[in-house]
């Protein structure tokens, strides 16, 4: 029998907005995303240069897909990063903003990254109030981050921060009004929404209505 912890594939596709900002769980298999059909709230992250950036409906020129990850320490990530290179094009071409939302600190948001040549925009949520917002954010108990930091990755010094939380791996299309489209996340940070399917589910929402 799977593991219902590690495996739970958390797809949200609930049309009810719901608002409300749970607490944040130990547990990455409790986090409740927000809903398809939710307007996304309106955030503060930092660019590279450390400089605070909204993110809500009023900051979005274009339908945006937004995309959580734990950091460029993970090797997970990095592959993630490297396959999604095959949906950039295509969903630039349908008109879509795609923006990386990391854990680490704004200095290392390219540095951490293993994988080269990357030209994504990518935004540092180290203080986890966008994946906070957003219903991904979990904690990671005392005794995982010592193991993780006897592996070298020093979640505090990753992050600048003491809370010790990370995102659940998620990935949130959102139109341009600022309405929650679509939502994938995963429990399970080695199982990421492969290009395919995040291209075909871009394409759906872009797709006019009859």
């Amino acid at each position: 029998m799977s593991n219902p912890t590690v495996c739970a594939i958390l797809a949200v596709i609930s049309l009810v907005p719901s608002t409300t900002i749970a607490a944040v769980p130990q547990d990455p298999a409790q986090v409740v995303p927000l809903a398809v059909g939710t307007t996304i709230p309106t955030v503060t992250v930092r660019s590279p240069d450390g400089r605070d950036r909204e993110l809500g409906p009023g900051s979005l020129v274009k339908p945006t897909v937004l995309i959580f990850y734990r950091g460029g320490w993970c090797p997970y990530c990095n592959t993630h990063l490297g396959e999604l290179r095959k949906a950039e094009a295509p969903l630039v071409d349908l008109g879509y903003d795609l923006l990386f939302l990391s854990a680490d600190r704004p200095e290392l948001l390219y540095s951490s990254l293993k994988e080269p040549g990357l030209n994504y925009t990518i935004l540092s949520d180290a203080r986890m109030a966008a994946a906070r917002a957003y219903g991904v954010a979990f904690r990671v108990d005392d005794a995982t981050a010592a193991r993780y930091k006897g592996f070298g990755i020093d979640l505090e010094a990753a992050s600048g921060e003491t809370h010790h939380e990370l995102p659940v791996p998620a990935v949130f299309i959102v139109d341009r009004s600022g309405v929650i489209r679509f939502v994938y996340a995963n429990a399970d940070y080695r199982i990421r929404l492969a290009p395919e399917v995040l291209l075909a589910e871009a394409r759906r929402v872009a797709r006019p209505g009859p």
